[in-house]
Parts: structure tokens; C-alpha cells; sequence
């Protein structure tokens, strides 16, 4: 219980600096950390409400290692498309190997070996183990680290149906979870990214240490993070009659400022805004509102493309002929592939660059003059937006994933020849799921949710002792025997208790145990001679005295009201 008295270097985030302060974590270099004991009784008991709730919709644990040859990763196509992500070695013989990123591969084969009939199924597989993720920029303590334990479940079905059962029986168990854990997250529509199949959702956390963004209403139930986000654009009236196209000079205008500032200029609800981008399939143009800022990893996300970034200038003169601040799609070939937000859609009356530097056109139509290839989703959802399905205005939030939920379908039994005989004696691909939970994150985000200026206010679930027991002084052998014989009753009651038998002053073992944040704190002091002692309660700061022979019943009447949810929310 190495207990600090200031904050570590670069501590970024509540979590990171009093998990540290408090003696929880030690970090041993750039997104590695040691656990120290307290925080190892911590996970143990978010592991044990995890473990519980698997087992309550029949997940069988098993345990695969972290070492597993590319070869299964090469079959899946990950082994590229994780790219940098992933920590790749060799063994003495040559042979490649990966350090688990997360365990679809191998759970995937494993169900290749030992299922062959769809009378084996539903199965759902889960397992605790330790995932390495190589992060370019980890941050927060243990919100965003290199090495860190998953729970990670498979469901393995015959059909659709039998997906979408085992997914919502997940989802419930999730929810169960982060009810026990005292963490109220909301359940957010989410891409599927690295992980492929038909949908997914995330568990988010609102908080400002979230580096997710999560969208949600303030009137319906409609929750989803920015990459899927949509949200209906403001109306602008273009008028009854479609004006003629006409070019028209704009002598250094180069931004949606400066056009809307200009003589003659619009809006930025009535301008188009051309942007140039560099992917796969060399350079193409997206078309936004002028108003509206592009979502480049939603852009990504619909182009199948990690690559897309932004042309550069030389590039862009190249290509369309003018600098930035003068483009537009007006005119050009089908050729040209013309991407366009929705909010466009319709359009008419619009200004847009011309292709030629210092001008602009006016009376641009989307129908009329511009080859769409192709319309999506692609402009950032903002606070306010009204929503797709209740028309409220959205909230954007800071959010931390706690969770995330995968329908991922036949592409990884398909990949590794994970197949099953159905009824009819026929061959069929395994259906499958996946579901995460990081337990060391949901250690930092209860810290980040639940703490004050003195340290950290642990749910009672999860603390790492129930009660700490502070004798005021150690050298007064009346409080240190009171204090030892009061240990030994709460632990034969079935207490998880802590004994502070340093000898140290008081006020440095109050001031730790506001740090570390055990629930109740047992006060042993000079009230003893008359079989007195102070109980303290974390969470509300309050004080009481109790005789010592009601103590027992005091704390279990105490406990049941900080199990109860109105407390853990009060708190």
C-alpha cells in the first residue's frame, strides 16, 4: 500500500492519478502497470460479478493462451488488416507468432476441432486472459494501455435466429454487470471496425476521461457513437424556382467565412463545400454542406479504406486545376468519382468553387450540375442536432467503452472451416458472436465516476476491503488490543476487512483511508474505556457512534443500504 502524497507525472486522468497516489498501480513503462495488491483484490472481485453473470446464461470458461501462430490470422486476413496494432515475434526456429490482440481465431478453431453437428449447439465459450494492443499514444493510467485483461465470449449458433438470441443474452448479462459493478452506462449503436460482421453495440460510460464519443438524445432512447451516429439536418429553404448557373468572381475568398462575409457570397448552410481525398483508388472529392465538418473515420469506415487522407495542394492543382478555396464538382466527368453528404441531397441554389482560382458559381443545383456517385452519412453529428428518430435535439458527450458486443456471422467460421452438419446431413458455417468487457478499464472508469479532492469512493461491490479498521495510535495497548480483537470478530463474521496497525500519527491513516476508499471505516480512539467506537461512511463522509457490541449489527445494516442501488447513485 504504497500511499503517495502528490500526484504522479503526466497523470492525465482522476483514475490515473489516484489509483497511483493511492498505492493501487505502478507504472513500468509507456502503457505498462503493475497491479499492486489492492487493485488485484479489485479485478478479483469485478472478475467474480463477470463470472457470475456468464454463468447464469450457461458460458462454459476455458482458458486459450495469449501465443498463437499467424497462420490463423493469415486465414481470417487480419494478420494485415490489424497492421502496427499487433506485437509479432519469433521463436527459436523462425516460426511467427502474435501476442493476442483479442481471441476470435482461436476460439474459432478450437470450434472447428470439437463441434461437428448442429445438436452441439448453442455453445458460448468464454474465457479471462490477458491482450496485447501495441497503442501508438497510451494515455489515462489504465484507460488506454498495452497490456490488459478481457473477458471475451464466443457464441457459436446454427442460424441467424440463434445469433440474435445468444447477442441479446449478452446484452442483458452486460447490463446485469454494470449494474452490480454501480456503473450506469448506456448501450450506443456501434461500427463493427476490426472486428467485421453485421452489427454491433458498445457500453458507454459518459465521462470527460472518454476518449469515444457518444451521441444520444435527450428524449427517446436512441444512443449510438460518432462513427454510426446520424442525426436530421436543419431545413434550408432554397426557393420555388431552380436559379441559372452563373459563374462570378471571388478575389481572395478562400474559406466558408470569408464567401459568407463576400458580396453576393451565401451562407454556409447554402454553400458547398469541396474536399479532396487520397485512398485507394487514388483521388476522388466529397461534398459536404458548408456548414458541416467531415467525419474522415466514418469516410473510412464506408469506403472499406484506412488509408483515405487528405490530398495536399500540389496534388489538388494537379487534379482539379485551382487551389483550395475555389473547388467544386460542377461539370466533372462521371469519371470522377463525387462523393456527397446527405444533407445535400435536393439541393438547389447552392455556391460552390469553380475550378478556377478568385471564382465561384452561383445557382448550383446537386440534380442539375453535379455527378453524385455515390450519398452517406458522412458529416460529424454536433450537440443539438436533432434526432433521426424523435426529432430532440443530441447530446455529445465524452464516453469511455466499457463494453462492445459483436454480431460477426459466418466470416471467421468460414475462414477457418468452422462448419457443423445440419438436419439434412449438409454442411453449414458456424454463426457466430463475440463480447468484451476490459476489466482493468471498468477498475478506472468506477474511479473516475465515484471519487472526491480526498481520493477515491469505492462501490461496495467491488472495494477492495469492505471496512478498514483505523486504531488512533498503536503505542496504547488498550486501542491496539481493542483494535486487533474487533479484526478477529469481523472476520469470523464473514467481513472483508483491513487492519491499519502502522505506527503511524492518526491524521496520516485518516488521510490514506479517505485515499484508498474503503466503504466504512472502524475509528478505534479513546472512546474504548467506554466500549465506544466511531464509524465512518465513505460516500457521505458521516459519522456515528456505535457500542462495540452492536458493532457487528450496525455494519451489516450499513452494508445492506450501500448495496442498495438509491445509495450507490446517492453516493
Amino acid at each position: 500500500m504504497p500511499t503517495l502524497r502528490d500526484d504522479p507525472a503526466g497523470a492525465e486522468s482522476a483514475s490515473h492519478r489516484l489509483l497511483s497516489r493511492a498505492g493501487y498501480i505502478q507504472q513500468i513503462g509507456s502503457g505498462i502497470y503493475s497491479l499492486l495488491p489492492l487493485a488485484q483484490k479489485v479485478r478479483l472481485k469485478i472478475i467474480a460479478i463477470i463470472r457470475e453473470e456468464m454463468q447464469r446464461i450457461a458460458a462454459q470458461e476455458c482458458l486459450l493462451p495469449v501465443l498463437s501462430p499467424t497462420e490463423y490470422w493469415t486465414k481470417s486476413g487480419r494478420l494485415e488488416t490489424m497492421g502496427p496494432i499487433m506485437f509479432r515475434l519469433r521463436d527459436r526456429k523462425a516460426s511467427e507468432l502474435v501476442l493476442g490482440v483479442t481471441h476470435e481465431e482461436i476460439f474459432t478453431h478450437v470450434a472447428s476441432r470439437h463441434l461437428q453437428s448442429y445438436k452441439q449447439l448453442p455453445q458460448i465459450w468464454y474465457h479471462f486472459q490477458t491482450k496485447f494492443r501495441d497503442e501508438l499514444r497510451p494515455r489515462g493510467g489504465l484507460l488506454r494501455v498495452r497490456e490488459f485483461t478481457m473477458k471475451d465470449s464466443y457464441s457459436f449458433d446454427l442460424d441467424d435466429a440463434g445469433l440474435d438470441h445468444s447477442y441479446n443474452l449478452h446484452k442483458e448479462a452486460y447490463l446485469r454487470i454494470f449494474k452490480r459493478l454501480g456503473i450506469d452506462v448506456i448501450v450506443a449503436e456501434a461500427d463493427s471496425g476490426i472486428m467485421g460482421g453485421a452489427s454491433s453495440a458498445e457500453f458507454l460510460l459518459p465521462t470527460e476521461a472518454g476518449e469515444d464519443i457518444l451521441i444520444h438524445c435527450r428524449s427517446c432512447q436512441y444512443a449510438s457513437n460518432q462513427e454510426k451516429a446520424e442525426s436530421l439536418s436543419t431545413k434550408v429553404e432554397d426557393g420555388e424556382s431552380q436559379e441559372e448557373l452563373v459563374k462570378f468572381a471571388t478575389p481572395g475568398v478562400r474559406t466558408i467565412a470569408e464567401l459568407e462575409a463576400f458580396e453576393g457570397g451565401a451562407s454556409a448552410d447554402r454553400q458547398i463545400k469541396t474536399l479532396v481525398l487520397r485512398g485507394q483508388i487514388g483521388l476522388f472529392l466529397v461534398l459536404l454542406r458548408g456548414d458541416a465538418e467531415l467525419h474522415l473515420e466514418r469516410l473510412r469506415i464506408f469506403m472499406e479504406d484506412e488509408s483515405i487522407e487528405a490530398a495536399d495542394a500540389d496534388e489538388i492543382k494537379a487534379f482539379l486545376g485551382a487551389e483550395p478555396g475555389s473547388l467544386g464538382a460542377v461539370g466533372l466527368s462521371a469519371s470522377t468519382l463525387v462523393l456527397a453528404d446527405q444533407a445535400l441531397a435536393g439541393r438547389s441554389n447552392m455556391v460552390t468553387g469553380a475550378n478556377q482560382d478568385g471564382f465561384h458559381y452561383r445557382g448550383v443545383s446537386m440534380d442539375r450540375d453535379i455527378k453524385v456517385g455515390r450519398w452517406a452519412f458522412l458529416r460529424i453529428v454536433r450537440e443539438g442536432d436533432a434526432c433521426v428518430r424523435c426529432g430532440d435535439g443530441l447530446r455529445v458527450e465524452n464516453a469511455l467503452e466499457l463494453g462492445h458486443i459483436f454480431k460477426l456471422g459466418r466470416a471467421y467460421s468460414e475462414a477457418l472451416g468452422a462448419t457443423v452438419l445440419n438436419e439434412d446431413g449438409s454442411k453449414t458455417a458456424l454463426v457466430m458472436g463475440s463480447y468484451g468487457i476490459g476489466v482493468e478499464r471498468v477498475l478506472a472508469a468506477s474511479v473516475e465516476i465515484s471519487h472526491d479532492k480526498k481520493g477515491i469512493i469505492w462501490p461496495l461491490a467491488i472495494a477492495p476491503y469492505s471496512v478498514l479498521i483505523t486504531p488512533v495510535n498503536m503505542a496504547d495497548e488498550a486501542i491496539a488490543g481493542a483494535a486487533e480483537e474487533i479484526y478477529s470478530r469481523l472476520k469470523a463474521a464473514g467481513f472483508d476487512v483491513l487492519l491499519d496497525d502502522r505506527h503511524l500519527r492518526a491524521g496520516v491513516k485518516f488521510n490514506d483511508g479517505d485515499l484508498i476508499g474503503i466503504p466504512i471505516r472502524i475509528t478505534v480512539g479513546k472512546k474504548i474505556a467506554s466500549q465506544e467506537v466511531e464509524i465512518f461512511e465513505r460516500s457521505t463522509n458521516s459519522n456515528s457512534l456505535v457500542p462495540v457490541a452492536d458493532l457487528v449489527k450496525e455494519i451489516e445494516k450499513l452494508m445492506r443500504i450501500l448495496n442498495c442501488p438509491a445509495s450507490k447513485s446517492a453516493s
